[in-house]
């Protein structure tokens, strides 16, 4: 099985901490992986207004959030100001890619977008999309080539944009396998490489898992059959801190059942864009998260 790794690096700590753990440990497994990096303010803290949102505290509780982001995380953008993350951890970023990882775009600023695009009009959109593009390129002095929306969260003139900017493909929601979006009638070209593993923060502290035993959930689902492989999501701010020896064991499951470790970049070479089926981009529900998430829906044959 192929299975790519997706590393969405969501705030400063993350990317001064859990990045380089994270480099260190796929050195010493020899796999390369993806990084889609947060290149503006961090603003974790103005997280709190998700508060009302059905199913967040239940959320909060299971994962942990303040043992896994920390105090100071979590009052950026609200008691504290909000660090540029683009700024502070370039030499990281850019560590990744000398190490011979994908690097990538995630978001400029993360709750930002996480909590407003999907309501948001194309105007809005390019202002923030432009942003962390034009942030990436000060950090590696080149364009990106692979955006993940943080949060999985889109709308249509993300797409567009997509296309307009150049990216060769995007990872920006949840499905079963590649596809070519088709959003309110609109077919857009820009190949999507749908996240088809659950998170850790979506399995732990459900159906008796915990952080002893859930790399063997995440193993377990990716022996679901998959032509083109899988393609996990991980957070540098879990899998690259506290829950690194879950990424770990993770790996050694993989390699030992002879899985092929991967970035976005390798998993996408092995296909070809003009067979990829068109696909429904919808909004929708994932167990064990809050709120509407982007989604690959019904095949469209039109």
């Amino acid at each position: 099985m192929k299975i790519a790794l997706k590393v969405d690096v969501d705030t400063l700590r993350g990317t001064l901490e859990g990045v380089p753990a994270l480099l260190d440990l796929y050195r010493r497994h020899g796999v390369r992986a993806t990084f889609l990096f947060s290149l503006g303010p961090d603003h974790t803290g103005r997280a709190l207004r998700r508060i009302f949102r059905p199913g967040f505290f239940s959320k909060v509780q299971r994962t942990s959030v303040l043992r896994h982001y920390g105090l100071k995380t979590l009052l950026y953008g609200t008691l504290l100001p909000g660090p540029h993350i683009g700024r502070r951890g370039r030499e990281i970023m850019r560590a990744a890619q000398a190490a011979g990882h994908e690097v990538g775009v995630h978001c400029h600023d993360h709750i930002r977008w996480q909590d407003f695009v999907a309501r948001r009009d194309a105007a809005w959109t390019e202002k923030e999309l432009r942003a962390a593009v034009d942030a990436f390129r000060e950090v590696f002095g080149h364009a990106p080539h692979v955006h993940g929306a943080a949060g999985w969260q889109i709308n249509a003139p993300t797409l567009a944009l997509e296309e307009q900017l150049g990216f060769h493909y995007a990872s920006d929601c949840r499905g079963e396998f590649p596809f070519l979006p088709v959003m309110d009638g609109v077919a857009y070209a820009c190949p999507q490489l749908p996240g088809t593993l659950p998170t850790l923060d979506e399995l732990i502290g459900c159906d008796g898992i915990n952080e002893a035993n859930v790399h063997d959930a995440v193993f377990a689902a990716s022996r679901k059959p998959a032509p083109a492989g899988h393609v996990y999501t991980l957070h540098a701010e879990l899998e690259g801190m506290k829950l690194l020896p879950v990424m770990d064991r993770l790996l050694r499951q993989w390699r030992e059942t002879g899985d092929q470790v991967c970035s976005l970049q390798e998993y996408f070479a092995a296909l070809d864009p003009e067979k990829l089926p068109r696909h429904e981009m919808l909004r929708g529900e994932i167990a064990g998260r809050s709120g509407l998430l982007a989604k690959q829906g019904a095949p469209v044959t039109a």
